[in-house]
């Protein structure tokens, strides 16, 4: 049961990731169509960019569990199994500490934000708690898939953001196309 809370939560992430990026897209499409005709939204720069930092944050859980982030395997892979198990235990380790603080520091400046009242310098003031919900709450989630896997790898699963490795020469060429080499 937790499993699949913790899959949809992930999941539904990505997808409020995507609705941000469409935001942006439709936001951008405004301003540049609107100004031959004299539409001008004011602060759409401000909108855009909150958009793009919410969608970058909300994105990084789902990216990290589908094996999607950057990783550079060069040496881990050339290990033996029980060597490689402990690299990835401290990798995990690791990353989860560093999370784990920013997700802390991010939530800790949403709450001061709303305490304090700040509102944004641009021409429409907005409350800054708002614009930076994306943020934290995109660091929180991937501090869980961080902290989820880490029970996974210690509980003996293998590690589940690594994608397998490919077994035919048209797996290779696939890969390369998706990841747009």
């Amino acid at each position: 049961m937790l499993r699949v809370i913790l899959d949809r939560l992930y999941l539904y992430a990505g997808y409020l990731a995507g609705a941000f990026m469409v935001s942006i897209f439709l936001q951008m499409m405004v301003l540049s169509a609107g100004r031959p005709v004299g539409i001008n939204v004011p602060a759409a720069d401000d909108f855009v960019s909150w958009s793009m930092a919410a969608m970058a944050f909300l994105g990084l859980a789902h990216t990290f569990r589908h094996g999607e982030m950057i990783r550079v395997g060069l040496m881990i892979d050339k290990l033996p199994d029980r060597v490689r198990y402990w690299f990835e235990l401290a990798c995990l380790v690791i990353g989860s500490g560093f999370i784990g603080f920013f997700a802390y520091s991010a939530v800790k400046m949403n709450y001061e934000s709303w305490l304090f009242g700040d509102m944004s310098q641009g021409v429409v003031a907005i409350p800054m708690w708002i614009p930076q919900i994306g943020y934290s709450t995109g660091l929180v989630i991937l501090l869980i898939a961080f902290v989820d896997e880490l029970i996974h790898v210690l509980m003996g699963g293998a590690p589940r953001y690594e994608r397998p490795k490919p077994q035919t020469a048209e797996e290779v060429v696939e890969r390369a196309v998706q990841s747009g080499v």
